[in-house]
């Protein structure tokens, strides 16, 4: 499909498109509207304490998959599209550092040295990925599984 088509079905024309979107793969990746709601800040600067930006990662990763999962017809379409093209899969996978810069950059917001931001972050990624490989990335229970993994790091 092309972007004139597109933009077609979507009754804009091409520059309108453009004025959104880069390109038609970012229509794929943009930030859903359902996760605009940004979690408040902790009632204490986060500092040095890994076990508190821990805390506000997780709560910020766990918030942000609810919303990306609320339609999960919708999820599981995204992520069907995503695994079979490459190109597609490769931009995900960018669009995950981002948000990963993203985290870190909120944690420092809420106090957070930048190398305890940064590793927090990090960690936040990698149990996003384990949650979506222990429940075979299903929408319905995605976000209960990033929640184990977070509940392993205590262990």
């Amino acid at each position: 499909m092309s972007v004139t088509d597109i933009a077609e079905r979507a009754e804009v024309g091409r520059t309108t498109f453009f004025r959104y979107f880069g390109d038609k793969q970012e229509v794929l990746f943009s930030d859903p509207a359902e996760v605009s709601e940004v979690p408040s800040a902790p009632t204490e600067r986060i500092g040095p304490s890994m076990a508190a930006a821990l805390a506000a990662a997780r709560r910020l990763v766990v918030d942000y998959i609810e919303g990306i999962t609320a339609d999960p017809a919708a999820y599981e379409r995204h992520e069907e599209l995503v695994g079979s093209h490459p190109e597609l899969y490769a931009r995900s996978l960018v669009k995950q550092r981002r948000y990963a810069e993203a985290l870190a950059d909120r944690l420092q917001r809420w106090g957070a040295t930048p190398s305890t931001a940064r590793q927090a972050a990090e960690i936040g990624l990698a149990c996003y990925y384990v949650g979506q490989a222990t429940a075979k990335n299903d929408p319905r229970i995605l976000a209960r599984h990033v929640e184990r993994a977070f509940d392993r790091l205590g262990s």
